[in-house]
């Protein structure tokens, strides 16, 4: 079978998944169908339905677009069916039932962006530079039933430099992703494939990466230096790493470590009233670069401390 031959099932939602999509489109390969998420509600009254980045792209292209509310509902399964797929490939997308990830001769397979078994689940990128990691990747694995976990395909790694924040990270794998979706194709289509069940990683802690809500995204002063810097560009720029002052929200977008002995309590914000503000944590200073008030728009420190004096003692908390 040829990859123009081959009947190919594309599932997926955000900008991430585009790439994916747009490399097979450019590369040839024969994409029967789009799965991605209904059109959201926008604007004040959610009177607006916004499509899909991935949507956007497959109507731009003439492609078939499906979005089932429910991926059980028995209509999608069987107009699914009808589209006799060979493969399916997930990226971005919602947990499938096994009625669908199972359907196809050659299987479903997902590009996940992590280097798995580390860093299942709904937020990789931004935990592992939170966790402080050094490097990452995308994995192709064949879908299972638990979420992640099914039998490596294929890996490919990319450095985590110590400035990189998740906007970064992201758009680099991004990339990736649609060289390996092709080349993992290319290796079943060749059947070249041997793919390698998790459980026999060794050595490879297990390490999560849940979905992160607002809560999830608050600072704590009390941490050392090197772990809020990481914690802070791995939430940067969405959503956003925060504390508060005076009781109103403050987002920062990006600081630089300061290897200083902290003389007063973590929390503490310093600052020379011009350009520089910086706040004491357990072990040391962070130089806040990029920030945000609540009701303000997003700013450099020099261009807040024109319009904002901020009180001798003030705290982040």
């Amino acid at each position: 079978m040829t990859k123009e031959d081959l009947r190919i099932v594309y599932m997926g939602t955000p900008d991430f998944a585009v790439e994916s999509l747009r490399a097979l489109i450019e590369g040839g390969y024969n994409v029967v169908a789009v799965v991605t998420m209904p059109d959201k509600p926008v604007g004040r009254h959610g009177s607006v339905l916004q499509p899909s980045p991935v949507k956007q792209y497959a109507l731009e292209h003439g492609l078939k677009v499906m979005q089932p509310e429910k991926l059980k509902d028995p209509a999608f399964v069987e107009e699914l069916r009808s589209l006799k797929a060979d493969l399916q490939i997930v990226v971005a997308f919602r947990m499938l039932p096994e009625i669908v990830w199972s359907m196809p001769p050659l299987g479903t397979f997902n590009a996940h962006a992590s280097l798995l078994p580390k860093y299942r689940g709904a937020a990789p990128i931004n935990w592992a530079i939170i966790n402080g990691e050094t490097e990452t990747g995308i994995t192709t694995f064949f879908l299972k039933h638990e979420i992640d976990t099914g039998d490596i395909i294929q890996q490919v790694r990319i450095p985590i430099a110590d400035t990189d924040n998740v906007e970064v990270v992201h758009d680099k794998l991004m990339l990736l992703s649609g060289q390996l979706v092709t080349q993992t194709i290319d290796n079943i289509l060749a059947g070249t494939v041997t793919s390698i069940p998790q459980d026999q990683i060794k050595d490879i802690p297990l390490t999560p990466a849940p979905k992160i809500f607002r809560d999830t995204c608050r600072i704590d002063w009390n941490q050392p230096t090197k772990r809020i810097y990481d914690f802070i560009r791995g939430l940067s720029p969405y959503p956003a790493a925060w504390t508060t002052l005076d009781g109103k929200s403050v987002k920062i977008y990006e600081a630089e470590k300061e290897i200083a002995t902290p003389s007063c309590e973590p929390g503490t914000i310093v600052s020379d009233g011009k350009k520089t503000l910086k706040v004491a944590t357990a072990d040391g200073w962070l130089n806040i670069k990029t920030l945000q008030l609540e009701g303000k728009k997003r700013m450099p420190v020099s261009d807040l401390l024109r319009g904002l004096k901020i009180q001798e003692n003030a705290f982040f908390l």
